[in-house]
């Protein structure tokens, strides 16, 4: 039997638990048996430049049994990782049997698309190729990782597009086509090191996780299934106390609500997920006493915790995702609202902000509402599902407001003609601040809750098990989630 160039021996024998792996098609050779030997294509084009099958990631960690997974990785020492006619036929192969049982598949996608030298299946137009296809009937149905290392264009890059995640590593270089493409169609001469680089694929959404080096993305990789492997028995719970401190007394400071991630995760346990883009909410997967859950965070450090048109396609993408594979949702939310103005209507935020209304309200999944500060407007209801009465459970910190819009705007419109009865200075300013107090003290955590618009105040200290409460009154639901596909954006 052949034994692979690449597999085992360089780092993508790390994903593979040892002795698990097993080839499917490591015999092929590209098809040119017309005009090159045999003993060519064997040596310097083994399993045609493709190496798929199937093995155990994070058996240790979930058992065998929810361990098993589909690779199919692109080998860049044969042929620039090109897509040749046998190594499709092979991706159909292992597409079809990770369908059939269900299985996660990672896919290494370094390589430079099509390859026209495939002259033994003769073809005029080439676009009756099925792999497509096939490969997109995964989403939805099992996890689809993409790592890329390297350059990755055209059919290549085609396919990790459909993945559910994306991670690169700084050596990337992501497109729909490479310099030969690009100067062909009269657009120019260009590097491939021009060509979508990691750091504007990871600013722009388009890869979700970074790192630094083909290895840490195999880790990452790993971390990621997990997520998707079911309950883990061991965990270790942080400091719970330490929730108490996260937002800041003064109401008008910024955080970090990281640190409340953090703070409601097993320890260790949190991947962030599109750091790069969207920063208006973080998205994070991460467990909660061995339950996987995916998380969304208001980040006030941005557009004080406004949700503009990235930030709403990221959470929108992002409970797709976890719908799909069935983790519930837990959503933090300190938000005025949705941004607004001209320049921000320029950018079709009505469309984009609405995605979140829409993929909420088809979720299957529970999702659980906590305030931690603000809680206004459309914005605030679209982080809890549609409405502070959609989501499984709706509690708050008590550092938690609520109303229409927030304080300081709602005072400005709605008692300007009181304040400008009275003179520019420290008396309106007294007025305003007067006012504000007035506001707060109507729509502070306690005073809604006891309105039973919330289900309750909680100690910052209980979310854990509060969360955890949440998660199991809806497990069964969370077991029966599919969804027809995870959105590419």
């Amino acid at each position: 039997m052949r034994v692979p160039t690449r597999w085992p021996g360089d780092v993508r024998a790390d994903l593979v638990d040892p002795d698990t792996f097993v080839e499917y098609g490591a015999l092929a050779v590209a098809a040119q048996a017309s005009r090159r030997s045999r003993e060519d294509l064997v040596a310097n084009t083994p399993a045609d430049g493709l190496i798929t099958g199937i093995g155990n990631i994070n058996a240790a960690l979930v058992g065998a049994e929810r361990a098993r997974s589909a690779v199919m990785a692109y080998d860049a020492t044969v042929m620039a990782g090109t897509q040749g006619k046998r190594n499709h036929i092979k991706t159909d192969r292992i597409v079809e049997v990770a369908l059939r049982d269900e299985l996660p598949l990672v896919l290494f996608a370094e390589g430079g698309g099509g390859r026209p030298g495939d002259v033994d299946f003769p073809s005029i137009s080439g676009l009756f190729q099925p792999s497509f296809a096939a490969f997109a009937e995964l989403s939805g149905e099992v996890p689809v990782v993409g790592i890329v290392s390297g350059r990755c264009f055209a059919g290549n890059a085609a396919f990790l597009g459909c993945c559910d995640v994306i991670i690169a590593d700084r050596s990337a270089n992501i497109g729909m086509a490479g310099p030969a493409m690009i100067e062909g169609g009269g657009l120019g001469v260009f590097r491939p090191e021009d060509v979508g680089p990691a750091s504007v694929q990871y600013a722009n959404g388009v890869v979700d996780v970074l790192v630094e080096n083909e290895a840490q993305a195999v880790r990452v990789a790993k971390h990621y299934l997990s997520m998707f492997q079911g309950r883990v028995e061991q965990w270790s719970a942080p400091d719970p106390l330490q929730l108490r401190h996260v937002v800041p007394e003064n109401r008008l400071r910024v955080y970090d609500t990281r640190k409340a991630i953090e703070g409601i995760a097993d320890v260790g346990s949190v991947l962030m997920l599109r750091s790069g883009f969207g920063v208006g909410i973080h998205t994070a997967l991460a467990r909660v006493e061995g339950q996987p859950v995916g998380i969304m965070a208001s980040n006030p450090n941005h557009l004080g915790g406004a949700i503009d048109a990235d930030a709403a396609d990221k959470a929108a993408r992002f409970m797709q995702l976890c719908d799909a594979h069935g983790l519930p949702i837990v959503s933090m939310i300190d938000t005025p609202g949705f941004m607004v103005g001209p320049d921000v209507e320029a950018q079709a935020q009505v469309r984009h902000v609405s995605r979140m209304f829409l993929g909420a309200a088809k979720l299957r999944v529970a999702l659980l509402a906590i305030t931690l500060r603000k809680g206004y407007g459309l914005g605030a209801m679209a982080m809890a599902g549609g409405g502070f009465r959609s989501a499984n459970l709706t509690v708050s910190w008590p550092t938690g407001e609520f109303g229409p819009m927030g304080l300081e705007g709602a005072i400005r419109l709605g008692f300007k003609k009181e304040l400008e009865a009275v003179a520019e200075g420290p008396e309106r300013k007294a007025l305003f601040e007067k006012l504000v107090a007035q506001s707060y003290e109507r729509g502070n955590a306690i005073s809604t809750a006891a309105f039973a618009e919330i289900d309750a105040v909680i100690d910052p200290a209980e979310t854990r098990k509060w969360i955890v409460q949440g998660i199991a009154s809806a497990d069964l639901r969370g077991q029966r989630a599919r969804r027809p596909f995870v959105d590419a954006w």
